[in-house]
Parts: C-alpha cells; sequence; structure tokens
C-alpha cells in the first residue's frame, strides 16, 4: 500500500476534480470519431503510412484512512489525445490536452515530423502484423456498482469500519485505502477501426501493526484482498463468494469483506508475536493463490515479455533468462509436466480485461508454456515478426493518452489441476512443509532467475496437520527449478486471482494493472531461510 501511495503522484496525474466531477459523462463516441478522423486524415496528407489516435479521460479516486481519521482524498481527471504514426518506416508520436481541431492537427504535425527525423537513423522499417478492421465496436467492464457513483461517505464510513475492527481486535495501529480506476479509452486507426471502451478497477487494501510495548516487539499483516476489473459490487458482497482456507485463513474470491479481513488480521498479528521463528531448511510449500500470483508476476510474466527477452529493457528493468534460443529448441522445460502457463486479456474480473488492446487488437487468451516446456512470449503488432509468428497477442498498453503504448503484460495465470482435488487434501499429503499465504517482500535478479520470496501469514504443516504459525519464513530458488518442483495443483474450485496495480515498465516509466490466477499449488523440496537471525 505504502508503494502504491507513492505513486500517487506520477499515476493520478491530471486536474484535482471534485468527486461530482468523476460522475460527469465524457465525450460522446460519434463527437470523438470526429475528432480522430482529423488526425488520420492529416497524418496521411503529410505522407504517414499508418496512424492511430487515443482519446482518453482517465479517471481516479483514492481514499486514505488510519485508525479513526481520514488522511487524504484524491480526485483527479486527464482528458487529451494521443497521435502515433509510421513515416519512412519510422514510428512518431506526439500528445495534446487540446482536444480541438487545431490542437488534434498540430499533435499530428508533431508526430509526423518526429517520425520522418527518427527515419534517418531507423536501421530496419517497422513491421506492423496485419490486424482487422473492426468498424464501430465498444467494450465495457461489466458492472454492477460504478464506484464513482458511490458516495465518498460511503467509501469513507467503510474503511474506518474496517478500522475499528482492527481495533476492536487488538490493532496498535490502522491504516487503509481504497484505489479507483476509470479509463475511458478511444482508438481509432487508418485501417478501420473506432473503438470505444469504459474500463473499471478497484483495490481495497490495509496495513494492520500489533505492538507488544512490554516485550519491545511488533508485528504486521497487510490485507488479504486483490485488486480487481469490477465495480463496487466487489466491497458489498453482491458477488459474495467466500472461501475457508487453513487455520482458519478466509479467502476471498469475486467478493471481499474488508471489516472482516482486518479483524482476523489484528488477531493474526497478536498469535505472530508469539509465534516461533522457522528452522530454516528444506520443505514442501503450499503457497494460496494471492501469494504465488506475486511469484507468477516475477519469475513467469516479465521473464516472458518478448521486449525484455530482445534487450530493449536492459538499462532499465532488465533481460531475460527466457532466451529465444531456449524457445526455439522445443523442449525447453520451464516447469513440471503440471505447469501450464497462460496469458489472457479476456478474464472476467481481472484487471487486465478489455475487449481491444491499445492498437486495436482483439484480446484473447493464449499458451506461455505447456506441459511444463516454454512454447511462446508475450508480443505486439511490430514484434510478432521475430518470433515467426504473423498475429499479434493483443497485448499493448499505455497509461495514459500522453504516454505512447508499447507491449505490457496480460493477466498471466497457472492453470488449475484437472482432477478434484482440495487444499485440506493437499495438506494431509504434506509430511514437512509451509502453508504460506498473501504477498511479502521479494527480490529476484536482473534475468528474472534467481529469487528470493516473503509473505504475510506462515503456518508449519506436520505430518498432514497445520501445527502452528511461523515467524521469518522466505523461500530460495530459480524460476525453472522452482517450476519443476511443482508436484500438486488443487482443482477449479479454489481458483482466485492476485493482481498488481501499479506494475512499472519503461522509459520513460509506466504503470499497468494485470491479475494473476490459480488454485493452491503444492512445491517439493524448496530451500526456506529464516529471515530473522543475525540481524
Amino acid at each position: 500500500m505504502g508503494m502504491g501511495a507513492m505513486m500517487v503522484p506520477a499515476f493520478a496525474s491530471g486536474r484535482q476534480v471534485t468527486a461530482e466531477v468523476l460522475m460527469e459523462p465524457g465525450m460522446d463516441a460519434a463527437s470523438k470519431k470526429v475528432l480522430a478522423d482529423i488526425a488520420l486524415n492529416t497524418a496521411k496528407s503529410l505522407g504517414a503510412s499508418y496512424a492511430d489516435a487515443r482519446i482518453g479521460r482517465y479517471l481516479n479516486q483514492y481514499v486514505f484512512t488510519r485508525e479513526d481519521r481520514v488522511q487524504n482524498i484524491v480526485n483527479t481527471e486527464s482528458f487529451g489525445v494521443g497521435v502515433r504514426v509510421i513515416a519512412n518506416g519510422t514510428w512518431g508520436f506526439a500528445s495534446t490536452d487540446d482536444v480541438t481541431e487545431e490542437g488534434i492537427r498540430k499533435a499530428t504535425n508533431q508526430a509526423v515530423a518526429i517520425a520522418k527525423a527518427n527515419g534517418k537513423i531507423q536501421k530496419e522499417p517497422v513491421q506492423l502484423a496485419p490486424v482487422e478492421s473492426h468498424g464501430e465496436v465498444s467494450w465495457k467492464t461489466p458492472l454492477k456498482k460504478n464506484s464513482m457513483e458511490v458516495p465518498v461517505s460511503e467509501k469513507v464510513d467503510l474503511l474506518l469500519s474496517a478500522n475499528a475492527s482492527a481495533l476492536e481486535n487488538g490493532a496498535s495501529f490502522v491504516n487503509s485505502a481504497l484505489f479507483m480506476v476509470n479509463e475511458q479509452k478511444y482508438f481509432a486507426s487508418t485501417e478501420g477501426s473506432y473503438i470505444d471502451q469504459d474500463v473499471h478497477r478497484i483495490w481495497p487494501t490495509f496495513g494492520v501493526t500489533v505492538v507488544d510495548r512490554d516485550a519491545g516487539k511488533f508485528k504486521s499483516r497487510d490485507s488479504l484482498s486483490a485488486p480487481m476489473g469490477m465495480g463496487f459490487e466487489y466491497m458489498d458482497g453482491t458477488e459474495s463468494e467466500k472461501l475457508e482456507g487453513p487455520a482458519g485463513i478466509k479467502l476471498y474470491r469475486h467478493s471481499y469483506d474488508i471489516v472482516e479481513d482486518a479483524a482476523a488480521a489484528a488477531i493474526q498479528a497478536k498469535e505472530m508475536l508469539s509465534a516461533k521463528s522457522v528452522d530454516a531448511g528444506k520443505y514442501s510449500l503450499v503457497l494460496e493463490p494471492n501469494h504465488l500470483g506475486l511469484t507468477i508476476h516475477e519469475s513467469v510474466g516479465h521473464p516472458l515479455e518478448l521486449d525484455r527477452v530482445l534487450g530493449y529493457e536492459a538499462n532499465y528493468a532488465g533481460t531475460s533468462f527466457a532466451t529465444l534460443d531456449k524457445w526455439k529448441s522445443g523442449d525447453f522445460k520451464y516447469g513440471s509436466d503440471l505447469v501450464n502457463l497462460v496469458a489472457d486479456k479476456t478474464q472476467p474480473y481481472s484487471l487486465g480485461a478489455v475487449g481491444y488492446d491499445d492498437e486495436g487488437v482483439k484480446t484473447k487468451k493464449w499458451d506461455l508454456v505447456r506441459n511444463g516446456v516454454l512454447v511462446n512470449y508475450q508480443a505486439i503488432r511490430d514484434q510478432v515478426n521475430m518470433i515467426d509468428q504473423n498475429e499479434s497477442h493483443g497485448c499493448c498498453y499505455a497509461q495514459s493518452w500522453n504516454d505512447v503504448q508499447f507491449q505490457r503484460m496480460p493477466n498471466v495465470s497457472l492453470e488449475p489441476g484437472k482432477e478434484p482435488y482440495s487444499i485440506d487434501e493437499m495438506i494431509s499429503d504434506v509430511e514437512k512443509g509451509i502453508y504460506i499465504a498473501g504477498r511479502g517482500s521479494y527480490s529476484i535478479d536482473q534475468q528474472r532467475y534467481n529469487f528470493q520470496f516473503g509473505g504475510t501469514v506462515f503456518y508449519e504443516i506436520k505430518d498432514g496437520k497445520i501445527a502452528g504459525m511461523l515467524n521469518d519464513v522466505a523461500y530460495q530458488s530459480n524460476t525453472q527449478e522452482f517450476w519443476n518442483s511443482c508436484t500438486k495443483i488443487c482443482d477449479e474450485s479454489d481458483y482466485r486471482m492476485f493482481g498488481s496495480f501499479f506494475d512499472g515498465k519503461g522509459q520513460p516509466p509506466q504503470v499497468s494493472a494485470v491479475s494473476h490466477g490459480c488454485s493452491t499449488t503444492r512445491f517439493d523440496n524448496v530451500n526456506v531461510i529464516n529471515t530473522g537471525r543475525n540481524i
């Protein structure tokens, strides 16, 4: 949550507005089409072989509280247009918040001029994979309750109720936050697509701390929520679906009870104060989805971005161990035979769900790892030719109208097991292990290979039963070794999603939101270290 708060100044760019402005309707699609055509026609008249225009209205509302008071409420609106062109075989991009005929012509002239200037040093012309012309279409996040239309007072009351619940159950300190985003995006291209999309996301979160002043110790437990591509129905139980996890852990799927989770957090943080410290060694790990999603994000999602594989991100975010020679071999064992990892921009309730990406490609699902073997990457229109493919994967995205779109991670998920298999059955099969729920600190090297992950709560498994809470747990492995140690996956009834609201990439840096789904999964003979000793 702290990282999210630090990202607010950049992510919530735009003018500060009242909450009422967030509920006002934006420009209608017919008016957007008229303005987009000005950009497209101007670009063609200046010699561009291709052009697209994105007219975007980006709305953000963030509510922050601590104990019994509101710390901050942020409402922003950003509105403008970005124009991307190919001229002389080279990309050019320009943007403006002057969304008028004159402003759009000026930005388009600048985009074409930039492309022609860049063309003087371009070694190879841009090759775009063909894309279907969609005509005039629209897509919207399926909502039951638009978060922007819910009164701010109701949101504040909910967060303060969660805080009170934590304090009543022994918390010394608690802070909570609610992040809500609405992207109203219009895309048009010289290839005949006019796409109007309305995208909504929500993320409730908190941090609870319990202090033992006599012992001079404290422990914290963060929320077990996941950011979702949903409306406020995620918060009010209209999509109610709770699962009971081991040791009373509450598991949430398409509905989140922040008051219940805050109470449990305080109780578990108190329990952590007297929990024993883990003995380092080899363990079987039973990893629940809210935890494993982060490991998927770092060890699968990022290393299989094609631009990272090709070295485009080397100066900023590193490269990838999953080089082209491993993919071309056709037999590189990314994981065990049970491991099937898919990319999917159509997944319901996910953060990455849209109908079309930011270059007008209809979104889809595709394999990254099938039966443990690396079979594909994530690539967009000007990249797929580099891996001998002729169809974009539909994972191009820009965080705003004034940022150029580029390849971003889609939802990347581990398919559930095919046979009926529950969490209780998995635990009963473990002789010496640790059950880990929730995200924690982590580190991973520049090639997304060697890593270390912590978590939120840890429970010892001994002879098939939960034997009590543990402290100071982190596991170490490398990506290939870890995924090849996967031995069991629970079935679809346990499938849930983790999400990242602020996934950073690129120079200048941009953030995107992405989900990772899976069921509870077992990994055997993994090295566990004790993070609390020798400090």
